[in-house]
C-alpha cells in the first residue's frame, strides 16, 4: 500500500539522519533548557506585576503531561521558582534566557535535517533568533495564562449568577482546558516546522506530520501516564533516586522522536510529489 510505504520510507529517513541520536540531543536539551525558561518566565511576569499569571503559565506547560511525568518535576521547579533572586536584568536573567534558547537551536538542527536543509546563517544570528522565539514563548504563555487565571472568576461569577446554567456547562469545563493546552501544543508544533528551518514551506506541506505529531503525541502521553500508573516503581528499582529525571528523559525522548519523525514525513510525501511532477 501507498500510506505503508510513505511510512517505512520516513523511517528510513529517519535513521539516514540520525533521528534516534538528534532525539536524544533534543530531550536532554529540553529538559536542561525548561529549569532556565521558567525562571526567565517567572523573572518577566515579576517585572510586570504578574506573578501570578507566572505560577498559572508554569501549570499550563505541564497540563498535557502524565501526572507521574509532571509531579516530581513541577515540584522542583517550585522549589527552585521560589528561591529569592535578582530583577530581569541580572547576569543570572540572561544566561537562563541564553541555556533556554538551546531547546530551540536542538528543535532548528532535527527540522534542518528533517527537511534536507543546510542553515547558513551566522551561529550568532541563529542563537538571536531563538532568543526571540524565547520571549515570544514566554509573552504568549503569559497572556494564555492571563486568561486561564480570568477563568475561575468568571467561573465563580456564574455560579452566582447563573448556577443553572453552570451547572449544565460543568462536565464540559475539563475538555475545554485540556482542549485549550492541546491547542498550546499545537500552535508550538506548527510554528516550529514552520519559522525554524531555513527555507519556506506551505501549511499544506507540513500538515501531514503536524497532524501525525500532534496526534500519536497526545495518544503515547495518554499511555504513558497509565503505564507509569501501575508500573512507576520499575523505574524506582532501576534508578532510585533517578527515578524522576530518567521518566521524564523517556517521555521527551519518545516526544522527540515522534516529532522528527513528522518532519521527515513531510519531507518524503514532498519529495514524491516532487518526482510525480517531473515525471508528467
Amino acid at each position: 500500500m501507498p500510506v505503508i510505504r510513505i511510512l517505512y520510507d520516513s523511517y528510513l529517513k529517519f535513521i539516514r539522519d540520525d533521528g534516534w541520536a538528534i532525539a536524544s540531543h533534543i530531550a536532554l536539551s529540553i529538559l536542561t533548557s525548561l529549569f532556565p525558561f521558567l525562571i526567565f518566565l517567572t523573572a518577566l511576569a515579576g517585572f510586570f506585576g504578574l506573578r501570578t499569571e507566572a505560577d498559572a503559565a508554569t501549570a499550563l506547560i505541564f497540563e498535557t503531561w502524565p501526572p507521574s511525568v509532571a509531579g516530581p518535576i513541577s515540584a522542583e521547579i517550585h522549589n527552585v521558582l521560589t528561591q529569592p533572586r535578582g530583577g530581569l536584568l541580572t547576569v543570572g536573567a540572561v544566561l537562563a534566557i541564553y541555556f533556554a534558547s538551546s531547546g530551540v537551536e536542538a528543535l532548528r538542527i532535527s527540522l534542518n535535517r528533517a527537511y534536507d536543509m543546510r542553515d547558513e546563517r551566522s551561529w550568532w544570528l541563529l542563537r538571536l533568533e531563538s532568543i526571540l522565539y524565547v520571549f515570544l514563548g514566554a509573552a504568549a504563555l503569559l497572556a494564555v495564562a492571563f486568561l486561564m487565571v480570568l477563568a475561575p472568576l468568571a467561573r465563580a461569577l456564574a455560579e452566582k449568577y447563573a448556577p443553572g446554567l453552570m451547572a449544565e456547562l460543568e462536565p464540559l469545563y475539563a475538555p475545554v482546558r485540556y482542549g485549550v493546552t492541546s491547542s498550546i501544543v499545537g500552535v508550538a508544533v506548527l510554528a516550529a516546522h514552520k519559522l525554524l528551518p531555513t527555507g519556506r514551506r506551505s501549511l499544506l506541506m507540513i500538515a501531514p506530520g503536524f497532524v501525525l505529531t500532534l496526534v500519536v503525541s497526545l495518544a503515547f502521553g495518554a499511555g504513558f501516564g497509565a503505564y507509569l500508573a501501575r508500573f512507576a516503581s520499575n523505574y524506582v528499582s532501576t534508578y532510585a533516586g533517578l527515578a524522576s529525571i530518567m521518566i521524564a528523559l523517556v517521555f521527551l525522548y519518545t516526544l522527540a522522536v515522534i516529532f522528527i519523525y513528522g518532519a521527515e514525513l513531510n519531507q518524503i510525501i514532498a519529495l514524491r510529489a516532487g518526482a510525480r511532477k517531473s515525471e508528467g
